[in-house]
């Protein structure tokens, strides 16, 4: 009998690495509990069309590859990653630190992934509150231009 295939999630570590605000690398383990902890979309890497005779046109196309981390609130994890962001946030009087981010994903099965050329592009600059009470759920969007 074969042994069941694991897909658990349980002990996942996504390390960051920016270049200039955390080089060393920034271990992220601190998820979510009520949104998905690592949220890699869909992207769309080809379109089509059909010619005037109904011939059929494809085409490749390059595009970012996405990838949302969602942290508990008030985590050591959301202070380093809202000190990256900030890092990385044009204002008056303020420069980006302009960080070349990679992201290694290694999972419980050690399968391990690899993102890199990668911006922050969305985080939150404060707390929510949901209507229960709770503090919302921090996420941190990233865009990458290759895999490994």
């Amino acid at each position: 009998m074969a042994n069941p295939t694991s897909v658990t999630g349980f002990g996942i570590v996504v390390t960051l690495i920016a270049s200039k605000t955390f080089p060393v690398g920034l271990p992220i383990t601190q998820f979510a509990d009520d949104a998905d902890p690592i949220m890699i979309n869909d992207v769309k890497i080809a379109d089509t069309a059909m010619g005037l005779n109904g011939d059929l046109l494809a085409w490749s196309k390059a595009v970012p590859l996405p990838m949302t981390i969602n942290v508990i609130p008030g985590s050591a994890d959301d202070i380093n990653l809202q000190i990256l962001a900030n890092a990385n946030r044009v204002g008056q009087g303020k420069s980006s630190a302009n960080d070349v981010i990679s992201a290694t994903i290694m999972y419980p099965d050690a399968s391990v992934v690899v993102l890199t050329g990668g911006i922050v592009t969305d985080a939150a600059f404060g707390r929510g509150v949901s209507a229960s009470g709770r503090q919302k759920t921090k996420a941190y969007t990233f865009l990458f231009s290759a895999q490994s």
